[in-house]
C-alpha cells in the first residue's frame, strides 16, 4: 500500500477548507426534541417568548453601548460607566437567554438584521439625543421587556416549563427591575443640599 509523503499530508490537511457552502439543518421557529422533560407546546411557546425577550435585549443592549458612547454633560462620568456596567450585565443575560432557547431544542435569534426585524423596541435617532432622553429610551425599553417577561414568566410557569420560568425572574425581571432604578433616579431633579 503507497503511502503519502509527509509533506504533502501536512499540507492539506493545514491548509483551511474556505468559502464553504451548507444546508439549514434547522428552521427559525422549530423546535427539535431533546430529553428535556417538557412537551412540544411547551418548548415552543418558550423559545417564541424567550427569542422576543432575546431580540429585545439585543435593542437593550446597543442602545446602553450606543448611549455610553454618546454621553453628555456634568454627569458624563458617572453615566458612562453606569451605562457601560448595565451593558455588560445585559450581554450576560443575552447570552443566558440564547442557551435556554437552544437548551429547548430551538433556534436562538442572532443576526441583527433578523433582531431588527422582530424587535418592538422603537429605533432611537442615528444622532445624539440630550442626556434626559437617552435615559427615558433606556427605560421605556426597560418596561416593554419586563412587561412582557412577566407575562411569558406567568404562561411559562402554567405549561410547567420551570426553567424558563426561572430566568424570566431571576434573570431578566430582577436584572430589568434593578437597571430601570438606577436609570430612574437619574431623571429625579432634587437639590444635593437645602438651601
Amino acid at each position: 500500500m503507497p503511502t503519502k509523503s509527509p509533506a504533502k499530508s501536512a499540507t492539506r490537511g493545514s491548509q483551511p477548507m474556505l468559502h464553504q457552502k451548507g444546508m439549514q439543518i434547522q428552521e427559525f421557529g422549530t423546535v427539535r426534541q431533546l430529553p428535556v422533560g417538557l412537551s412540544h407546546d411547551a418548548r415552543m411557546y418558550s423559545c417564541e417568548r424567550l427569542n422576543q425577550c432575546l431580540a429585545d435585549s439585543q435593542i437593550l443592549y446597543s442602545l446602553y453601548k450606543k448611549h455610553h458612547w454618546l454621553m453628555r454633560g456634568p454627569t458624563f462620568y458617572q453615566l458612562h460607566l453606569l451605562l457601560d456596567k448595565h451593558a455588560g450585565e445585559q450581554l450576560e443575560l443575552i447570552d443566558t437567554i440564547a442557551e435556554r432557547v437552544q437548551t429547548l431544542g430551538g433556534v436562538a435569534i442572532g443576526d441583527p438584521r433578523h433582531v431588527a426585524e422582530i424587535t418592538v423596541i422603537p429605533r432611537p435617532p442615528d444622532g445624539v439625543e440630550e442626556v434626559p432622553a437617552m435615559i427615558s429610551r433606556l427605560l421605556e425599553a426597560h418596561e416593554a421587556i419586563l412587561i412582557a417577561a412577566h407575562d411569558a414568566a406567568k404562561r411559562a410557569d402554567e405549561m410547567g416549563d420551570d426553567g424558563t420560568n426561572d430566568l424570566l425572574v431571576s434573570d431578566v425581571i430582577r436584572t430589568g427591575e434593578l437597571q430601570a432604578w438606577f436609570l430612574a433616579e437619574h431623571l429625579v431633579d432634587t437639590p444635593l443640599v437645602e438651601s
